[in-house]
């Protein structure tokens, strides 16, 4: 029947790079959180697609990057260290720990510098694009799958060009996703079952690329609201990933969620993880589910030899 899908966006700093403010819970506890998702997931058996920051699959840089055709002050933060020193910049032994670990993830792409896709120059998109595909293939991998930082999708010829297979689309938009009624649908409906994420169904788009949109953003319900609601009952998001994952085993559709490493700073946020995967895990062993990476949904999906790359720019 259907499929679970995982994707997580993992940029340690650099997800706030142009941020005037680095979030430091966030920051600090990144690496601790990746190494010990990679642990849970082991021991599920759950496979997910890691879309990283190109950036960090290198172990020291120059912090200069000045082929880089961005705009001055871009890479102003970059310590131009190593990783040994600088571990928030780096993460060439966090993809390692990806390769080594037992379960099959996929290693994808969140740009070279968690670049806004959508509000970017065209030669800027393909420097981004074109540096990940290097340093990938430096390891022996490829870049089969993008995950547009803040999800603004853009510049898709670019991924095509580089033979790129899929993208995570944007979540399908309700009718609740709209205006003050719709708010309140959702605060009152996520505890109760009233509102459910969606099913999504993936497709080749013009270009050849397999859009995966996301059905459910893990970290969607938090601060007071979320701790209203964990008093009296369990925490919503694991109720409607649950509802995800079981309809996902009883009907075609592919149920997407996601995540950063760096949402995951308290205890019960790991608490949260390990009741999804427990419960994909439940499912999996009774039902037709099955789980998959973004690159394998994309492969399923397309029927035709990959398209010979013809990148854009210097290499």
């Amino acid at each position: 029947m259907g499929s679970v899908v995982l994707s997580l966006d993992a940029e340690l700093a650099w997800g706030f790079h142009d941020h005037e403010k680095l979030p430091e819970d966030r920051v600090e506890t990144a690496r601790e959180s990746w190494l010990r998702l990679l642990d849970m997931f082991d021991d599920f058996e759950v496979p997910a697609t890691w879309a990283v920051v190109g950036h960090l699959l290198l172990d020291s840089c120059d912090g200069e990057h000045a082929g880089h055709p961005t705009h001055d002050g871009w890479f102003d933060r970059d310590p131009g260290t190593w990783e040994g020193r600088d571990e928030t910049w780096y993460g060439s032994k966090l993809i390692d720990a990806i390769e080594a670990a037992d379960a099959d993830h996929e290693v994808g792409s969140h740009t070279f510098s968690h670049v806004e896709m959508g509000h970017t120059t065209r030669e800027v998109a393909s420097a981004e694009i074109r540096e990940c595909v290097e340093l990938a293939e430096e390891r022996g991998l490829s870049v089969d799958s993008v995950v547009f930082p803040r999800n603004y999708v853009g510049h898709r010829d670019v991924l095509a060009a580089y033979g790129v297979k899929s993208y995570r689309g944007n979540r399908p938009r309700r009718w609740y996703d709209r205006g003050p009624l719709g708010s309140a649908t959702k605060l009152l409906g996520w505890p109760t079952g009233a509102v459910s994420p969606p099913l999504v169904t993936p497709a080749e788009d013009e270009y050849g690329l397999v859009n995966i949109p996301a059905s459910l953003y893990l970290f969607s319900f938090e601060g007071r609201f979320r701790s209203a609601a964990e008093r009296v009952g369990e925490d919503p998001i694991v109720r409607m990933a649950k509802r995800g994952i079981d309809r996902a085993s009883t009907r075609n559709g592919v149920f997407h969620m996601w995540l950063h490493p760096n949402n995951l700073t308290e205890e019960r946020d790991f608490q949260r993880l390990e009741a999804i995967l427990e419960h994909v895990a439940e499912v999996r062993e009774t039902t037709p589910l099955t789980v998959e990476t973004m690159e394998s949904i994309a492969t399923d999906i397309k029927d035709d030899e990959p398209l010979p790359r013809e990148p854009i720019g210097p290499r």
